[in-house]
């Protein structure tokens, strides 16, 4: 997928004034039509774990209950069954997981995003969405429990922020299972994506490629081993099946040659931030000089500090050497990264308010107190949208440019 040179605002729906679809989200398009912005990035849809992590979901295709707006509408006649015949390939493992009424609930869930989408589409916001590699056990791993592998689960190696790795837990693909069956899963796992957003950031591209195997009941990722993942055939499969692939590859990290190559010769985007440009050798590819053009540039991820946050983490050696004024850092870091060659720029809704740390999204290695934050009404106003419009003009990203 070709990408014009645009820019979008991160902001899930969890983080929208009161935490579902409704008016809110319909005034959040809004508000980014106003601020001149072309994209509305957002995290994983799926039903969030016990600690709210969208990212370890019970199902890879179902869509959270909890974002439903209130009142939910009720379906017309014959509006589930023509549901329920369209997504039969997950529905009913996802019924039997989740209990009687939930594919109605997914029902009303396509409905209401699929008008969201319409509006948003109407007013030239598109929408970016984010397929977490990995799924928690769940819908998936009962219903497929042939397609992941046993006595492994997922986890990082160690590393120089962690002497004994990162544990995660998820269950492992069993890639050879997935191959023999055509790697339909995925395939109806991307199809899904497909019908809910315009664009999907894959997370842990690097996976694809070789991934961290650690024994089940170790108690940290130390003892794992590399294990060769399925490569380009995944995606080729699915571009036999679906058509070119509207992709952006998460290559964050201690990236191989080999991930390069596999992105490169998949034609995907990488993603580069900024946060991480003011370090390191003048190799680092996060610095602005070394941006790509094909590329997605972020201030900040949702695993990030915000942007005051992070500049307030600095000392005074480290502030000088950004070479920043540090007058308005979350506004400096904004206009650094639309200045980017990189095709797609995208800002946080915080950074865009200048909050500070109490507003960070996610603190990677914590399960407390994380994918609460939440927009207040009316917190991003006019005079917001169009300082954002200004910049995004002035760096040729607007949709008129």
């Amino acid at each position: 997928m070709q990408i014009q040179r645009s820019s979008g605002v991160l902001l899930h729906v969890s983080s929208l004034p009161g935490g579902r679809l409704g008016r809110e989200a319909f005034r959040f398009v809004d508000w980014l039509a106003a601020a001149g912005q072309s994209w509305w990035a957002l995290l994983p849809l799926g039903p969030p774990d016990w600690a709210g992590s969208p990212y370890a979901s019970p199902s890879a295709f179902a869509a959270h209950p909890g974002y439903l707006a209130r009142p939910a509408a009720r379906l017309g006649r014959g509006e589930l069954a023509a549901f329920v015949d369209r997504e039969r390939y997950w529905i009913g493992d996802w019924a039997a997981f989740a209990g009687p009424g939930t594919a109605a609930d997914q029902a009303r869930f396509d409905r209401e995003w699929r008008a969201l989408r319409r509006y948003a589409a109407e007013r030239g916001v598109r929408l970016l969405g984010d397929i977490p590699i990995y799924v928690a056990r769940g819908a998936d791993t009962e219903a497929h429990a042939e397609l992941f592998q046993r006595g492994v689960v997922a986890g990082a190696p160690p590393d120089s922020l962690s002497a004994v790795g990162q544990l995660w837990g998820n269950p492992l693909y069993d890639w050879g299972a997935l191959r023999a069956h055509g790697y339909h899963w995925w395939i109806e796992r991307l199809r899904r994506t497909f019908e809910l957003v315009d664009l999907a950031r894959i997370d842990h591209f690097r996976g694809f490629v070789a991934y961290w195997a650690v024994p089940a009941g170790n108690r940290t990722a130390k003892r794992g081993r590399w294990r060769r993942g399925p490569g380009a055939s995944l995606f080729r499969a699915a571009e036999q099946a679906l058509g070119p692939l509207p992709l952006v590859a998460e290559d964050l990290g201690v990236i191989t040659r080999p991930v390069e190559r596999l992105r490169d010769q998949l034609g995907l985007p990488g993603m580069v931030v900024m946060q991480f440009g003011y370090e390191g050798p003048r190799s680092n590819p996060h610095r602005l000089e070394n941006h790509r053009r094909r590329a997605l540039v972020y201030v900040g991820t949702h695993d990030c500090d915000t942007a005051v946050g992070w500049w307030h983490s600095l000392s005074s050696r480290e502030r000088r050497a950004t070479g920043l004024p540090g007058v308005e850092p979350h506004w400096e870091l904004i206009e650094a990264a639309f200045s980017s060659k990189a095709e797609l720029a995208i800002v946080q809704a915080q950074d865009v308010l200048g909050l500070g740390s109490g507003a960070r999204m996610n603190r990677p290695g914590t399960s407390k107190g994380n994918w609460r934050w939440r927009l207040s009404p009316r917190q991003l106003t006019a005079e917001h949208a169009a300082r954002l419009r200004a910049a995004t003009e002035a760096a040729g990203r607007g949709a008129t440019s």
